[in-house]
């Protein structure tokens, strides 16, 4: 059976146990955590999160972000990103801050909404004479006939929509919606008279809708800060209504986001979201290997934890005890991270998976990848993932579950044997067997 690529993440739909295996005292720490961010009294705070390598700092956050909502923004970054010649790192780490958090907004709007009966484009010769080639023709309009629970209509449409429509990869049986206003075009999802237990998990089902093709509906849009930054630094005139509620920005014609832009940005959203128009979602903003930042990253951190806006920051290191701050001579300070920011942070430590622990996640990881293991394989690739004395660790047992799938597939099999591991092994180094090869023949490397 072929295997499927899958994200190393993609299981975790919250942290309950069938979906996150181990850490139950990390999770207990991360539930509270959620109660108080719920509650609203977790603001001006961050999370650090210390343990070592492929003992699930990144899935715990990961976890968290899918226990906050499904449509929060997970934005991960790693230390050694905002080493970068080309982007200041205090301008990476505000550009993914802003991306972190989504403004919601609700309007009442008239729309025409339903079920797609018929769609198709009207030509029109605008040639003279016999125009016996076909060359010369334009979209003069398009019909489309919406079904809904109460009905059916039948609208002839401006031929400039047909490009949101076509943009929107809309087809016969998918649900929609057209903004009577503006012309605006949402497909919601395919008609669930179309789901069948063979269609696609990727494909979202929706019902037909409910009243008359036309109505007046509430209309949920979400964007991000960094959204509206990027509008206002290339303002557009053809009416998006993402973008609607900053068209007294745009008539500045940015040429770059500045802190300016971005404070007059914020000014709009704060009017908004107190005349109730629009509500402020926070995401999670990761950074992994947090001890790589320097010292002024660290400040810039703190800054940022002040803000209004801003979206629940997590730091992850593999760090422990007393270590040298990023960046500085003599500056000594507990995971190599500031006294003053770990101050305001709560501190989660994730310990090493046992044995059972690693065979349920490496059998998780399989099963997704519609992979089958053999008794004797899954014990040896246990061993590699408990052997973090070794520079191996879960990270390096699951990286083999890939190549070992194709050694099987070339063998003819449907099981991975426990010779496929091995062969891979001497394949792929892990970490400690390719420094003992650089230190025992160094001849010819730099």
């Amino acid at each position: 059976m072929a295997s499927t690529q899958v994200s190393i993440h993609h299981h975790i739909k919250n942290l309950k146990n069938e979906n996150f295996i181990g850490q139950d005292q990390a999770k207990q720490a991360t539930s509270i955590i959620l109660d108080l961010i719920k509650e609203k009294k977790f603001n001006n705070k961050g999370l650090l999160i210390q343990g070592e390598p492929s003992t699930g700092k990144t899935a715990l956050a990961y976890g968290m972000t899918k226990e906050l909502g499904a449509n929060i923004p997970f934005i991960k970054l790693v230390g050694s990103e905002f080493y970068s010649k080309e982007v200041k790192p205090t301008e990476l780490l505000m550009m993914n801050l802003r991306r972190g958090i989504i403004i919601r907004l609700k309007e009442l709007k008239e729309v025409y909404e339903g079920e797609v009966l018929e769609l198709q484009p009207e030509e029109t010769n605008t040639t003279t004479g016999d125009d016996v080639s076909g060359y010369g023709k334009s979209l003069s309009h398009v019909i489309l006939t919406l079904k809904a629970a109460k009905g059916t209509k039948t609208l002839r449409l401006d031929p400039t929509i047909y490009d949101s429509i076509v943009k929107e990869k809309i087809s016969i049986g998918d649900v929609i919606y057209i903004e009577a206003n503006t012309g605006i075009v949402k497909r919601c999802g395919r008609s669930d008279s179309f789901a069948t237990e063979f269609d696609l998990e990727l494909e979202e089902y929706v019902p037909l809708p409910k009243g008359e093709v036309y109505k007046k509906r509430e209309i949920i849009q979400d964007l991000t800060l960094h959204d509206l930054d990027m509008a206002n630094v290339k303002p557009t005139s053809n009416g998006n209504d993402l973008i609607s509620m900053m068209s007294n920005l745009q008539a500045n014609k940015k040429t770059e986001i500045t802190d300016k832009l971005r404070h007059e940005v914020d000014k709009v959203v704060h009017k908004y979201i107190t005349n109730n128009q629009a509500e402020l979602i926070p995401g999670v903003l990761f950074i992994d290997e947090a001890h790589m930042l320097n010292l002024e990253m660290f400040t810039y951190i703190n800054k940022i934890l002040e803000l209004d806006l801003a979206p629940l920051i997590i730091l992850a290191t593999n760090k422990q005890g007393l270590h040298k701050i990023n960046g500085t001579d003599d500056i000594i300070s507990p995971f190599g991270i500031p006294q003053d920011l770990l101050d305001r942070c709560l501190i989660i430590k994730t310990k090493p998976y046992n044995i059972k622990e690693l065979e349920q996640i490496i059998y998780k990881r399989a099963e997704s990848m519609n992979l089958k293991i053999d008794s004797k394989a899954m014990d040896k690739l246990c061993e590699l993932g408990e052997d973090s004395s070794k520079k191996r660790g879960l990270r390096y047992s699951l990286q083999l579950l890939s190549p070992c799938s194709i050694l099987m597939e070339l063998a003819g099999r449907d099981k991975v044997l426990v010779e496929d591991v091995e062969e891979c092994m001497d394949l792929f180094l892990d970490l400690n067997r390719s420094v003992e090869i650089l230190k025992s023949d160094n001849k010819g490397y730099l």
